[in-house]
């Protein structure tokens, strides 16, 4: 790994800015409006800020302030983390230190990678962002290691190897802190691999424990696989960040799609593929689990963000799925409260049986199970993908990315081969006609709809909402864009020359708000799609940030 720094007066200003921080700053992360600790800002994931300086009647006039390249063309995901006004943020290939004032670097560290990495990450060459602990920052590689950086100084502080790589594994998580401990899950769902989420010790990077999300033969849910081998290969990647309940000391994960997508090959539920786990950080231990597609043919990954929040007196998780259903889950006990859809087309299942928690599939899904080509919605795409959600603690209302496709899809027989694509199916798109994105406000108490938007292409960006009653997001087309939260009017845009698939954040520093989001061509995402109207968005990896004038 090479540092490189901007000054030594910026690294200087920095190793004072790194102070360490501890698990209570971690846990009361929003209580500095300046900072910005925890992946998801706080460890429920709300993605909410209180700051109203940015409101709905000003946003109008917000300005860009600074730019920073990152030398980089792929899409960007990141999340970025501030403390003490410093910014770091991460791609695939390097971390950064930036003044948040100015964008001006103070360190960049680079990662060097084997030629041959790429050829098994799915889908996209992206990093998700940093977690920061007593003064290091926490990240992973595409090459399947997890590290420790110095934040003063960006140099290397540990490295731990966690799997080959050349198996089909990698990672592309933001790691969490959790009780001390540096949680991470592995990315692979497609190349047959057996998923797994693992905690290291901050200090040493001594790993302390591995949860298998595939049980082997003998072990408590091994009993839901078929005999033979299927269990080595049965994918249950958990490539999106867990949050953290530190009253009841419990880590919550989501876990994505069986492999290969051709059930037929894998009878039973196949736990714990796509679902939810309580785990104790400690140990990894599964405290209790809930799944959402037991045998699931259609790639619906469960490993969507489990945001926190209490509602009508009960502490939950919520999941915007891919299988477009919204789940309200009782986080002390797992017991599902509600499952509502929050897509207009849904055509795999009739709904959720609230006794068994199991999906009430359509005869469209059996004819799919048995080797029928069936058009399905949504497409394995999902009613929402990775793109993060936000959710408004004082309205108790959900903002969501969501996407309307469909797709004709028909089982076929699987080849495995290890570090290939492990599918076990054909399917293509169905466009939707009239809208192929929109984002919505969404009430997961009634499961009530409030507001939508139809758009000509679904956004990969992820929400902010704060109280200023607006919404940050962000499009595949380049548009940096403010909603009022109340209508879903869309009260700002700005074109920053590439899509959008980062994350925004929002900080406060000498008593002026700041917006900021990673930027970056979809990657990936845009060839998924078939939209022509993503044909000829330029490349271009950045950090733009922007507020009122002064």
């Amino acid at each position: 790994m090479k540092t490189f720094c901007s000054s030594v007066a910026l690294a200087i200003a920095v190793a004072g800015a790194a102070s360490a921080q501890t698990a209570e700053d971690l846990i009361n992360d929003l209580a500095t409006p300046g900072d910005v600790l925890t992946y998801g800002m706080g460890y429920g994931q709300q993605r909410y800020s209180a700051l109203d300086q940015i409101n709905a009647d000003n946003v109008g006039n917000l300005t860009p302030q600074w730019v920073y390249s990152m030398n980089d063309g792929r899409g960007q995901e990141s999340f970025p983390l501030i403390k003490d006004g410093v910014m770091y943020v991460t791609n695939h290939a390097a971390t950064m230190a930036l003044d948040a004032r100015t964008g001006k670097q103070i360190w960049k560290s680079t990662i060097d990678y084997p030629a041959e990495t790429p050829r098994v990450v799915c889908c996209g060459i992206v990093n998700r962002g940093a977690a920061m602990f007593d003064g290091k920052l926490y990240r992973t590689t595409l090459d399947a290691n997890v590290m420790a950086i110095d934040a003063a100084t960006g140099e290397e502080v540990w490295k731990t190897n966690s799997i080959d790589f050349k198996d089909g594994y990698s990672f592309t998580v933001a790691p969490l802190i959790a009780d001390g401990v540096v949680i991470v899950g592995i990315s692979g769902g497609e190349y047959g691999i057996r998923g797994y989420i693992e905690g290291y010790d901050a200090m040493t990077g001594e790993r302390l424990w591995r949860t298998y999300t595939i049980p082997a033969p003998g072990e408590p849910g091994s009993e839901t696989w078929p005999e033979g081998d299927a269990w080595e290969r049965g994918s249950g990647p958990a490539w999106l960040t867990g949050t953290y309940d530190p009253d009841l000391n419990t880590v919550y994960w989501g876990v994505g799609n069986a492999g290969p997508w051709n059930a037929s090959v894998r009878d039973g539920d196949n736990l714990y593929t796509l679902s939810a786990l309580a785990l104790d950080p400690k140990t990894g231990n599964i405290k209790w689990h809930y799944q959402f597609n037991p045998n699931d043919p259609f790639d619906y990954d469960g490993t969507n963000e489990l945001v926190m929040a209490e509602l009508e007196g009960q502490k939950v998780i919520m999941q915007a799925n891919r299988n477009g259903f919204y789940y309200v889950i009782n986080r002390e006990t797992g017991k599902l409260i509600s499952a509502e859809p929050f897509v207009d087309k849904l055509t795999w299942a009739d709904g959720v049986d609230l006794e068994t928690g199991r999906p009430i599939e359509t005869k469209a899904s059996v004819k799919a199970r048995a080797g029928e080509q069936v058009e399905i919605w949504p497409s394995v795409f999902g009613g929402k993908n990775w793109a993060p959600m936000s959710f408004n603690p004082e309205t108790n209302t959900a903002f969501i990315n969501s996407i309307s496709h469909g797709m004709n899809y028909k089982a076929v027989e699987p080849a495995y081969r290890a570090g290939t694509f492990y599918f076990g199916v054909e399917f293509s798109w169905v466009q939707n006609e009239e809208y192929t994105g929109s984002l919505r406000a969404f009430d997961p108490v009634t499961g009530e709809v409030k507001w939508s938007t139809k758009d000509p292409s679904p956004r990969m960006a992820g929400i902010l909402s704060t109280g200023g009653d607006i919404l940050f997001t962000g499009a595949q087309t380049g548009e940096f864009e403010a909603f009022a939260t109340e209508t879903g009017e869309k009260l700002y845009e700005f074109n920053v020359g590439t899509g959008i698939i980062g994350q925004p954040v929002t900080y406060e520093l000498d008593g002026r708000q700041y917006v900021s989001l990673s930027v970056g061509s979809g990657g990936a995402w845009i060839p998924f799609t078939g939209d022509p109207n993503l044909a000829n968005v330029p490349a271009g990896g950045a950090v733009w940030t922007f507020a009122l004038p002064q």
